[in-house]
């Protein structure tokens, strides 16, 4: 697979949603971004918070920007403050590095990123990471 298409998106949204229900996790609001960063499918369930759509685009963005997961990205902002606070700067804020976003990939193959918000930080990862690995692809959440 050379691009992430919009059924595989799908795939992965409608994993990661029934993931949530299992769980029985709060409201969550899902990004998947392809190798470009243009949006590929975005999904909120009913009673999310106003801003779920801008952090869950964020965790993915960030993954996608800086090419490592969100929870990755969340270790260097503890180490290294300053540089992520400047490179968040230069993307002019749109990166959230805590966990939630995590790149997909097609064995070394980088296809897109997935943002979730809405629940813990480390439950919205692994409604991520489930919807990934559903779609027979790898999660590379860090």
């Amino acid at each position: 697979m050379a691009e992430l298409t919009l059924d595989v998106a799908r795939k992965i949204l409608d994993v990661a949603l029934a993931k949530a229900v299992e769980k029985k996790l709060k409201p969550l609001c899902i990004t998947i971004l392809d190798a470009r960063g243009c949006t590929k499918i975005t999904a909120a369930q009913d009673g999310t918070s106003l801003m779920r759509e801008q952090i869950a685009h964020g965790k993915a963005y960030g993954a996608l920007a800086m090419g490592m997961g969100s929870r990755a990205l969340f270790q260097r902002a503890q180490e290294q403050a300053y540089f992520v606070d400047a490179v968040n700067a230069l993307a002019q804020g749109r990166l959230v590095p805590v966990p939630g976003g995590v790149l997909i990939q097609d064995g070394t193959t980088l296809l897109g990123a997935i943002g979730i918000s809405g629940d813990t930080s480390d439950n919205d990862e692994a409604c991520a990471i489930a919807g990934i690995e559903a779609a027979g692809l790898k999660a590379n959440p860090g």
